[in-house]
């Protein structure tokens, strides 16, 4: 054997070595806050400024008074009450994309259209009901007003969409089965001489 083949193979990169070692850790300014979530117990070091930030986080906190409460519920049901409305811009845009002809995603479209604000003017007080307490009573028929004309207007736009399509009758020839035939008052005929 040659003396070429026997010699040690070559070391590997700086990069594995890199991996490979454990890292140094740096020293650690005690002016920043740790990210939330962490905890120094974990991590094996506890420093005094985390024992005291632990300190502070296990003090209870107080219980929301009634107003408060009242104040987080109204603002809850006004985000529901105005849900339909954040869903109209988009669903337009898709009715407009889908086209008039009638196709089977076109008709799922409509369907949708009309059932989800059917569907919500159906469950309206249910959907209040959670938020209803004896502070908020007097506030909620404007929230529940507002809900129900928010369907209403998602339920107009399933109306266009229909009316794009040709599935409302709202033209005369729609209705010729019910009109009566015009008499005429003279007939022309052709004659052959």
């Amino acid at each position: 054997m040659s003396p070429q083949q026997l010699s040690p193979p070559p070391p590997p990169p700086q990069w594995v070595l890199d991996l490979n070692s454990t890292p140094t850790s740096g020293p650690k300014s005690t002016n920043i806050p740790d990210p939330p979530g962490y905890s120094a117990a974990l991590s094996g070091k506890r420093s005094a400024a985390s024992k005291q930030q632990q300190q502070l986080q296990q003090q209870p906190r107080k219980a929301p008074t009634p107003e408060e409460t009242d104040t987080l519920k109204l603002k809850k049901s006004w985000e529901i009450a105005l849900a339909p409305a954040k869903q109209l811009p988009m669903n337009a845009i898709m009715m407009y994309m889908s086209g008039n002809s009638l196709q089977i995603f076109s008709i799922m479209m409509v369907f949708m259209l009309f059932k989800n604000p059917i569907q919500g003017l159906i469950a309206t007080s249910q959907t209040f009901t959670r938020f209803e307490t004896e502070g908020t009573r007097s506030k909620m028929w404007m929230v529940k007003a507002t809900y129900v004309l928010m369907n209403l207007v998602a339920l107009s736009l399933g109306i266009w969409k229909v009316n794009g399509m040709g599935l409302l009758p709202t033209t005369r020839s729609d209705w010729l089965a019910w009109e009566t035939p015009r008499v005429p008052l003279e007939r022309a005929v052709f004659a052959l001489r």
